[in-house]
């Protein structure tokens, strides 16, 4: 079994399900809300965890009731918590409006995690212990460039999911193995709108990128070899939050088990399939075999 150590953040996703999402100025009557714990870290440890992966999340909470649910819901998916610190204050919250098409508009509040501003004693001798470590941008970026460089330090691959999207430090990339950005932060990043060349761009910059497609899959580049589309299987979605996370941390148990990449990607996208399905972040996402019958049917 693999060991993945994900530095990031964890947020109480308050969640309102609505036809239509409001403009501004605009007040529209939703017909659900939900609690739903979330965070592109801890989303990520969870989607690891289950896809089979010793999952380790390094981190912060705060010291109220999101933050004891929040570390509960990560221990139940089998995540190790002993690396994520709880800090006087509020956990970080995400404000969350889902439309009838499963599309998705996002507040973030970072709370605890904006104290995830440096690595403490013990984060380095973990991350060394990991096969990857996976990293995302919602915490302080002075702890994302530190885990990373450390895990290069110790010949840890790294995998960062540059969410939400922000000009990346030169340090950062240096030391990223693999970048993973869905479409519109590949736009962002490089001011090209067509993935593939944006993905040529960014390869000028990291030796690997993944542009993920939403429901056409996802863009493959190396600079050994042309890129690569790998399709995604054909769903009716319900709420694609989350749906990113959970390709990031299926996709990490995939490389470190040493599944070639077009296979990796399949089965990262098999995941990702089936969270859309469901509704919420962490919740949604699937279990090893409910990946493995999707990915072989």
């Amino acid at each position: 079994m693999t060991h993945i150590a994900v530095l990031g953040s964890t947020n109480m996703d308050l969640v309102a399900f609505v036809e239509k999402a409001p403009q501004r100025g605009e007040t529209v009557t939703g017909r659900e809300f939900r609690t739903i714990p979330g965070g592109k870290g801890a989303n990520q440890a969870v989607a690891a965890a289950r896809a089979g992966a010793t999952v380790s999340m390094i981190g912060a909470v705060g010291n109220d009731s999101f933050g004891a649910r929040l570390r509960s819901t990560l221990e139940h998916s089998g995540v190790e918590t002993d690396h994520l610190r709880t800090t006087e204050g509020s956990s970080g919250t995400a404000h969350i409006v889902v439309d009838d098409h499963g599309g998705n508009a996002i507040v973030v509040i970072p709370g605890a995690n904006g104290t995830v501003d440096h690595l403490v004693p013990g984060d380095e001798g973990l991350i060394a212990t990991a096969d990857a470590l996976l990293l995302q941008l919602e915490i302080p970026l002075a702890a994302v460039l530190a885990g990373a460089q450390a895990a290069r330090a110790h010949g840890v691959r790294t995998i960062l999911t540059p969410a939400p999207a922000q000009p990346l430090l030169p340090e950062l990339l240096a030391a990223t193995d693999l970048l993973l950005p869905n479409e519109h932060e590949a736009a962002a990043l490089t001011g090209r709108t067509d993935p593939r060349s944006a993905a040529l761009a960014l390869l000028e910059r990291v030796p690997q990128v993944v542009v993920t497609l939403g429901a056409e899959g996802s863009l493959y580049a190396t600079r050994d070899a042309e890129p690569v589309t790998v399709p995604a299987p054909r769903v009716t979605a319900l709420d694609t939050t989350g749906a990113g996370d959970t390709f990031a941390g299926t996709l990490a148990v995939a490389i470190t088990e040493g599944r070639p990449m077009p296979e990796a990607l399949a089965w990262a996208a098999a995941a990702a399939s089936l969270s859309v399905q469901r509704a919420g972040a962490s919740e949604s996402m699937p279990y090893r075999p409910e990946i493995e019958a999707r990915y072989t049917s």
